[in-house]
């Protein structure tokens, strides 16, 4: 099945959410693998911020069946 444009243009929406919730997990995963002890502090915060962005994410998908 063949995009329309609008369509496409919502998939590129949706690439920012995920983008959004990647470059937070990959903060995680930076401090897990080389900072935990010094920025562990850090985690509570970053972990909330996942939380949140993915609420965006499956609201966002909710929204536009075609994503799913």
């Amino acid at each position: 099945m063949a995009l329309t444009e609008e369509q496409k243009e919502i998939k590129k929406e949706f690439a920012k959410y995920k983008r959004i919730v990647t470059e937070l997990a990959g903060e995680i995963h930076d401090i897990v693998e080389d900072r935990i002890w010094n920025d562990y502090i850090k985690l509570a915060e970053l972990s909330e911020r996942v939380s949140l962005a993915m609420e965006d994410v499956n609201k966002f998908k909710e929204k536009h069946d075609f994503l799913k």
